[in-house]
Protein backbone atom coordinates (compact mmCIF):
# COMPACT_ATOMS: atom_id res chain seq x y z
CA UNK A 1 0.00 0.00 0.00
CA UNK A 2 1.23 3.46 -0.93
CA UNK A 3 0.19 6.93 0.12
CA UNK A 4 -0.70 9.73 -2.29
CA UNK A 5 -1.68 13.38 -2.16
CA UNK A 6 -4.02 14.61 -4.88
CA UNK A 7 -4.26 18.39 -5.24
CA UNK A 8 -7.13 19.74 -7.32
CA UNK A 9 -10.43 17.91 -7.55
CA UNK A 10 -11.59 18.69 -11.05
CA UNK A 11 -12.68 15.78 -13.23
CA UNK A 12 -9.18 14.33 -13.63
CA UNK A 13 -8.13 14.77 -10.01
CA UNK A 14 -11.39 13.35 -8.70
CA UNK A 15 -11.23 10.21 -10.83
CA UNK A 16 -7.54 9.77 -10.04
CA UNK A 17 -8.16 9.96 -6.28
CA UNK A 18 -11.06 7.51 -6.43
CA UNK A 19 -9.10 4.99 -8.49
CA UNK A 20 -6.01 5.22 -6.30
CA UNK A 21 -8.19 4.54 -3.26
CA UNK A 22 -9.90 1.60 -5.00
CA UNK A 23 -6.48 0.10 -5.62
CA UNK A 24 -5.90 -0.09 -1.87
CA UNK A 25 -3.80 3.00 -1.33
CA UNK A 26 -4.07 5.76 1.25
CA UNK A 27 -5.21 8.94 -0.46
CA UNK A 28 -5.42 12.50 0.84
CA UNK A 29 -7.11 15.14 -1.31
CA UNK A 30 -6.80 18.92 -1.19
CA UNK A 31 -8.91 21.57 -2.90
CA UNK A 32 -10.03 25.10 -2.04
CA UNK A 33 -13.62 24.22 -3.03
CA UNK A 34 -15.45 22.90 0.04
CA UNK A 35 -18.15 21.21 -2.02
CA UNK A 36 -15.64 19.22 -4.08
CA UNK A 37 -13.82 18.11 -0.95
CA UNK A 38 -17.06 17.13 0.77
CA UNK A 39 -18.05 14.91 -2.16
CA UNK A 40 -14.91 12.82 -1.72
CA UNK A 41 -14.50 12.99 2.05
CA UNK A 42 -16.13 9.59 2.66
CA UNK A 43 -14.36 7.94 -0.28
CA UNK A 44 -10.71 8.76 0.39
CA UNK A 45 -8.51 8.39 3.46
CA UNK A 46 -8.41 12.09 4.28
CA UNK A 47 -9.74 15.29 2.75
CA UNK A 48 -8.65 18.87 3.33
CA UNK A 49 -9.98 22.25 2.25
CA UNK A 50 -7.16 24.68 1.54
CA UNK A 51 -5.21 26.77 -0.93
CA UNK A 52 -2.46 24.78 -2.64
CA UNK A 53 -0.53 28.01 -3.23
CA UNK A 54 -0.24 28.52 0.52
CA UNK A 55 3.07 27.05 1.67
CA UNK A 56 1.82 26.70 5.25
CA UNK A 57 -1.14 24.63 4.09
CA UNK A 58 1.09 22.24 2.14
CA UNK A 59 3.66 22.08 4.94
CA UNK A 60 0.93 21.08 7.39
CA UNK A 61 0.15 18.02 5.26
CA UNK A 62 3.62 16.54 5.63
CA UNK A 63 4.13 16.24 1.88
CA UNK A 64 7.44 14.43 2.32
CA UNK A 65 5.59 11.42 3.73
CA UNK A 66 3.64 10.70 0.53
CA UNK A 67 4.99 8.34 -2.10
CA UNK A 68 3.81 10.80 -4.75
CA UNK A 69 1.99 14.12 -4.91
CA UNK A 70 -0.27 14.84 -7.88
CA UNK A 71 -0.92 18.45 -8.90
CA UNK A 72 -4.15 18.23 -10.89
CA UNK A 73 -5.11 21.91 -10.92
CA UNK A 74 -6.82 22.97 -14.12
CA UNK A 75 -7.50 26.41 -15.65
CA UNK A 76 -4.90 28.09 -13.40
CA UNK A 77 -1.41 27.31 -14.61
CA UNK A 78 0.19 29.81 -12.22
CA UNK A 79 -1.35 27.91 -9.34
CA UNK A 80 -0.06 24.63 -10.73
CA UNK A 81 3.44 26.05 -11.08
CA UNK A 82 3.52 27.45 -7.56
CA UNK A 83 2.15 24.27 -6.01
CA UNK A 84 4.71 22.15 -7.85
CA UNK A 85 7.59 24.40 -6.79
CA UNK A 86 6.46 24.51 -3.15
CA UNK A 87 6.03 20.74 -3.00
CA UNK A 88 9.61 20.24 -4.17
CA UNK A 89 10.90 22.87 -1.73
CA UNK A 90 9.10 21.08 1.11
CA UNK A 91 10.77 17.79 0.24
CA UNK A 92 8.07 15.93 -1.68
CA UNK A 93 9.53 12.66 -2.91
CA UNK A 94 7.88 12.61 -6.33
CA UNK A 95 5.69 15.26 -7.91
CA UNK A 96 3.41 14.56 -10.85
CA UNK A 97 1.87 17.65 -12.47
CA UNK A 98 -0.87 18.01 -15.06
CA UNK A 99 -0.44 20.19 -18.15
CA UNK A 100 -2.89 21.35 -20.80
CA UNK A 101 -0.33 22.53 -23.37
CA UNK A 102 3.10 21.37 -24.50
CA UNK A 103 4.74 24.64 -23.42
CA UNK A 104 3.48 24.08 -19.88
CA UNK A 105 5.30 20.74 -19.75
CA UNK A 106 8.65 22.50 -20.20
CA UNK A 107 7.97 25.00 -17.41
CA UNK A 108 6.77 22.35 -14.98
CA UNK A 109 9.84 20.20 -15.56
CA UNK A 110 12.15 23.20 -15.16
CA UNK A 111 10.80 23.92 -11.69
CA UNK A 112 11.19 20.33 -10.57
CA UNK A 113 8.17 18.23 -11.59
CA UNK A 114 9.32 14.61 -11.75
CA UNK A 115 6.66 13.71 -14.29
CA UNK A 116 4.13 15.70 -16.29
CA UNK A 117 0.84 14.34 -17.58
CA UNK A 118 -0.70 15.87 -20.69
CA UNK A 119 -4.00 13.99 -20.74
CA UNK A 120 -5.08 14.89 -24.27
CA UNK A 121 -1.63 14.35 -25.76
CA UNK A 122 -1.14 11.06 -23.92
CA UNK A 123 -4.53 9.80 -25.06
CA UNK A 124 -3.93 10.94 -28.64
CA UNK A 125 -0.61 9.04 -28.79
CA UNK A 126 -2.23 5.93 -27.34
CA UNK A 127 -5.19 6.00 -29.72
CA UNK A 128 -2.98 6.71 -32.74
CA UNK A 129 -0.72 3.76 -31.96
CA UNK A 130 -3.61 1.42 -31.19
CA UNK A 131 -5.45 2.06 -34.44
CA UNK A 132 -2.51 2.49 -36.82
CA UNK A 133 -0.42 -0.50 -35.73
CA UNK A 134 -1.50 -3.82 -37.14
CA UNK A 135 -3.37 -6.19 -34.78
CA UNK A 136 -2.92 -4.07 -31.65
CA UNK A 137 -5.75 -4.29 -29.10
CA UNK A 138 -4.20 -1.97 -26.53
CA UNK A 139 -1.05 0.01 -25.98
CA UNK A 140 0.73 1.52 -22.96
CA UNK A 141 3.78 3.71 -23.43
CA UNK A 142 6.43 3.26 -20.74
CA UNK A 143 8.96 5.69 -22.22
CA UNK A 144 9.25 7.36 -25.62
CA UNK A 145 11.17 4.24 -26.71
CA UNK A 146 9.54 1.35 -24.84
CA UNK A 147 5.93 0.22 -24.57
CA UNK A 148 3.59 -2.62 -23.67
CA UNK A 149 1.29 -3.97 -26.40
CA UNK A 150 -1.67 -6.31 -26.30
CA UNK A 151 -1.64 -8.40 -29.48
CA UNK A 152 -3.29 -11.54 -30.78
CA UNK A 153 -1.25 -14.76 -30.70
CA UNK A 154 0.51 -15.21 -34.04
CA UNK A 155 -0.92 -18.20 -35.89
CA UNK A 156 2.58 -19.59 -36.51
CA UNK A 157 3.16 -19.70 -32.73
CA UNK A 158 0.02 -21.72 -31.87
CA UNK A 159 0.81 -25.05 -30.25
CA UNK A 160 4.50 -24.21 -29.83
CA UNK A 161 6.26 -23.33 -26.59
CA UNK A 162 7.93 -20.04 -25.72
CA UNK A 163 11.30 -21.81 -25.92
CA UNK A 164 10.52 -23.30 -29.34
CA UNK A 165 9.50 -19.94 -30.77
CA UNK A 166 12.56 -18.34 -29.13
CA UNK A 167 10.66 -15.08 -28.79
CA UNK A 168 13.23 -12.96 -27.01
CA UNK A 169 16.15 -13.77 -29.31
CA UNK A 170 14.21 -13.69 -32.60
CA UNK A 171 11.97 -10.71 -31.92
CA UNK A 172 13.70 -8.84 -29.06
CA UNK A 173 10.49 -8.53 -27.00
CA UNK A 174 9.40 -9.99 -23.67
CA UNK A 175 6.05 -11.70 -23.11
CA UNK A 176 4.65 -10.42 -19.83
CA UNK A 177 1.44 -12.40 -19.72
CA UNK A 178 -1.44 -14.08 -21.47
CA UNK A 179 -4.86 -12.45 -21.54
CA UNK A 180 -7.99 -14.60 -21.52
CA UNK A 181 -11.12 -12.44 -21.50
CA UNK A 182 -10.51 -9.71 -18.92
CA UNK A 183 -7.96 -11.73 -16.95
CA UNK A 184 -4.20 -11.48 -17.46
CA UNK A 185 -2.01 -14.32 -16.20
CA UNK A 186 1.73 -13.65 -15.87
CA UNK A 187 3.69 -15.85 -18.26
CA UNK A 188 6.52 -17.28 -16.19
CA UNK A 189 6.84 -20.78 -17.66
CA UNK A 190 9.03 -21.05 -20.79
CA UNK A 191 7.28 -24.37 -21.52
CA UNK A 192 3.94 -22.62 -22.02
CA UNK A 193 2.31 -23.54 -25.35
CA UNK A 194 0.69 -20.70 -27.21
CA UNK A 195 -3.06 -21.09 -27.58
CA UNK A 196 -5.34 -19.81 -30.36
CA UNK A 197 -7.81 -17.02 -29.53
CA UNK A 198 -5.66 -15.72 -26.66
CA UNK A 199 -3.97 -12.34 -26.47
CA UNK A 200 -0.39 -11.68 -25.43
CA UNK A 201 0.98 -8.78 -23.42
CA UNK A 202 4.41 -8.01 -24.85
CA UNK A 203 6.94 -5.38 -23.82
CA UNK A 204 9.94 -4.01 -25.63
CA UNK A 205 11.34 -1.42 -27.98
CA UNK A 206 8.42 0.01 -29.97
CA UNK A 207 10.19 -0.49 -33.29
CA UNK A 208 10.86 -4.17 -32.53
CA UNK A 209 7.27 -4.69 -31.43
CA UNK A 210 5.91 -3.04 -34.56
CA UNK A 211 8.11 -5.25 -36.74
CA UNK A 212 6.69 -8.30 -34.97
CA UNK A 213 3.13 -7.11 -35.49
CA UNK A 214 3.76 -6.56 -39.18
CA UNK A 215 4.38 -10.31 -39.41
CA UNK A 216 1.00 -11.23 -37.94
Amino acid sequence: MKSFLVIGLGRFGRHLAIRLQELGNEVMVLDRDEERVARLAKTVTAACVGDCQDEQVLASLGVGNFDACFVCVRDDFQCSLEATAVLKDLGARYVVARADREQQIKFLKKIGADHVIHTEMDMAHRVAMRFSAKNVFDYFELTPKYAVFEIETPVEWEGRTVVEVDVRRRFNVNILGVKEGDEVEPLLNPAYRFQPDSHLMIAGDKEDALRLMDRL
